[in-house]
């Protein structure tokens, strides 16, 4: 029994580099890593493997994001996967740009292709979630369905190899280790210590030696 990892995203060469696609960026990384090639079954591109020592299916539904549940369901099915075994890659409006983050259950806070997940599936499953931001002004539609741009380019690769961590530490320690690790808080530096004062001189008697007191009488 596989664990199923899905990669979530909409199909065809106009949204590839979109940011909602971002799952899908994810899931062709480890495709690389496990060396396995796509084949179509459970309408989407499945490849299988071996990561980290755990038999993995890799899940790209091809059924447009907001029938992604109808994909996930039919895979973990077949396989009687479990949902704490379920792995979901998605596209993050509520994390900054490059942040990843991995939970256990939850909402799915308006994104269609969770809420097709658990139309089909349910809501127990594992997800790694890719922080996109929000978009400075206007609607949300135009900006997922955008192309990551400027800065957000430098940082995808880095946010590809986060993601790519996060589920191999889901893989070797479970969901909950791998959220207590990817949701820690860094600890702010310490402030520097204040120098210590210097240390006070000895005092000096003025009237040794400087020629200042009474002349002896001769």
């Amino acid at each position: 029994m596989p664990f199923v990892i899905v990669g979530l995203g909409n199909p065809g060469p106009q949204y590839a580099h979109n940011r909602h696609n971002i799952g899908f960026m994810v899931v062709d990384r480890l495709a690389a890593i496990v060396g396995g090639g796509y084949r179509d079954k459970f309408n989407g591109q499945i490849a299988r493997g071996t990561l980290g020592g755990k038999d993995v299916l890799l899940l790209k539904p091809l059924t447009w994001m907001n029938l992604s549940g109808t994909s996930v369901g039919a895979a973990a099915t077949f396989f009687k996967t479990p949902p704490s075994e379920v792995v979901v890659i998605h596209d993050e409006l509520d994390l900054p740009p490059g942040e990843v983050r991995v939970k256990v259950g939850g909402g799915h806070a308006g994104h269609n292709g969770l809420r097709s997940i658990f139309e089909h599936f349910g809501k127990d499953f594992v997800r790694v979630r890719c922080g996109i931001g929000r978009p400075p002004k206007g609607e949300v539609t135009p900006w997922v369905l955008g192309d990551f741009r400027g800065e957000e380019l430098i940082t995808l690769p880095t946010m590809i190899d986060k993601a790519v961590s996060a589920i191999e530490l889901i893989l070797d320690k479970g969901a909950l280790a791998a959220q207590n690790v990817t949701n820690e808080k860094p600890k702010p530096p310490r402030p520097p210590k204040p120098p210590r004062p210097p240390k006070p001189s000895a005092p000096v008697d003025e009237g040794a030696g400087t020629g200042t007191g009474n002349p002896e009488k001769a």
